[in-house]
């Protein structure tokens, strides 16, 4: 291993040595999964015998994707009493580490503490920490800060990336004494917990302008001062639908004006807009065809079927009630390998509008609680970003907490 760049460029402090994961504490000692935990692999009982090792089962079964680099409290399956007799699954006890060996860049290195009783599959490796020498919270952490090291170790191969136990037990990390352990461990969960919550809150904005969306958008609740009948029309009797511009990344030019092609986002960036003012756009091909974007900038419309705005309707309005219509959009997707969606196959939509000045003021109910959105989400990216600090400050011993 070699020290890292902060290890190679500082001068070392009073009170700090150099090893060969960085500048650490001198109390601080280097160690290696293999020397304070016991190792072990998952297994997969054979799916031919399905009725047996997994119908009914009873004992949470941890896959891959149950990993969040969190706490595990619950598993998608479950496995039989009669798959442990039967075949090599171990029960692991709660304060296992986990840790995922295969599935690609994307996959490896995933972690998930156990905080229930579980066997694991074939793609994981359990780690038993020695609990007076190693909280396994504390190795949850050092883990998923170090989560980028499992690609420099990983199997050669492009298309399925591994990493091996023997790799595992090979990962070398700081140990700090069991009481630095336990107030990094604990400092570093108040952050996952205020995370946690921003998350549920935003869930719950999120649901609740769904259903805000529904019952506005489809007038079953109408908005004080307004009365009067809607109307049902075709998309295409209300806008203009138009039909990108072709362009390919060999013939733009460079720039900052966003190109919005097949995708959810940008394909790449040109030098000049061919759509000014406020776009929606219709995503024209790909397994993406018919994903609704709104752009409030110049963009080049490549790709794409697109609505401008215009005197006689609320842009705002008609982006969600194609938002309201997502699903119903993607359905009208044409052709096999390579579904296309065309301006004429969003054309025949129905939707419900009402007089233009109620669409404005449905418009900027729904805007409003879309930047409250934007704001938690933000909130939530900066905090995710202290957090990031705190983990390389107190996971190398830059600041101490004992």
């Amino acid at each position: 291993h070699k020290p890292n760049n902060y290890a190679t460029n500082m001068k070392l402090k009073p009170g700090y040595k150099l090893t060969e994961v960085g500048v650490i504490p001198e109390e601080w000692e280097v160690k290696t999964l293999g020397d304070i935990c016991a190792i072990s692999s998952g297994t997969t009982p054979a799916r031919k015998y399905a009725d047996r090792y997994y119908h009914n089962g009873t004992i949470h079964w941890v896959k891959t994707l149950d990993l969040n680099n969190s706490d595990i409290t619950n598993t998608e399956e479950r496995v039989t009493p009669i798959a442990v007799n039967e075949t090599s699954l171990q029960v692991y006890s709660s304060g296992t580490v986990l840790i995922a060996m295969y599935g690609g860049f994307n996959q490896i290195g995933r972690t998930g503490l156990l905080r229930i009783s579980a066997a694991v599959n074939q793609a994981l490796t359990a780690v038993h920490p020695s609990h007076n020498i190693l909280f396994p919270e504390y190795l949850l952490s050092i883990l998923n800060f170090k989560v980028d090291y499992w690609k420099t170790v990983a199997s050669s191969s492009r298309k399925d990336p591994n990493i091996t136990s023997n790799d595992i037990r090979h990962f070398s990390f700081p140990l700090p004494p069991l009481p630095e352990q336990h107030a990094i461990a604990e400092a570093l969960s108040d952050m996952d917990a205020l995370l946690a919550a921003l998350d549920q809150l935003i869930a719950k904005k999120r649901d609740l302008k769904q259903a805000t969306m529904q019952q506005l958008l489809t007038g079953a609740i109408r908005l004080p001062g307004f009365r009067g009948e809607w109307e049902v029309r075709r998309l295409g009797e209300i806008v203009e639908i138009k039909k990108g511009q072709l362009i390919t990344n060999d013939t733009r030019v460079s720039g900052d004006i966003p190109v919005i092609a097949g995708g959810k986002q940008p394909a790449y960036y040109h030098n000049t807009a061919n759509r000014h003012g406020r776009t929606i756009t219709i995503s024209g091909s790909g397994a993406n065809a018919g994903y609704v974007a709104l752009y409030n900038t110049p963009i080049f419309a490549s790709d794409c079927s697109t609505i401008s705005e215009g005197s006689d309707y609320s842009l705002n309005f008609i982006y969600y009630q194609l938002m309201l219509k997502q699903q119903d959009i993607y359905k009208t997707q044409t052709g096999g390998a390579q579904p296309h969606i065309h301006p004429s196959d969003v054309a025949p939509i129905e939707i419900a509008i009402p007089p233009l000045p109620e669409q404005t003021a449905i418009a900027e109910i729904l805007s409003e609680m879309d930047a409250e959105i934007l704001a938690l989400e933000e909130r939530r990216k900066k905090t995710a970003g202290i957090k990031q600090g705190m983990m390389q400050e107190l996971l190398t011993g830059r600041v101490r907490l004992v």
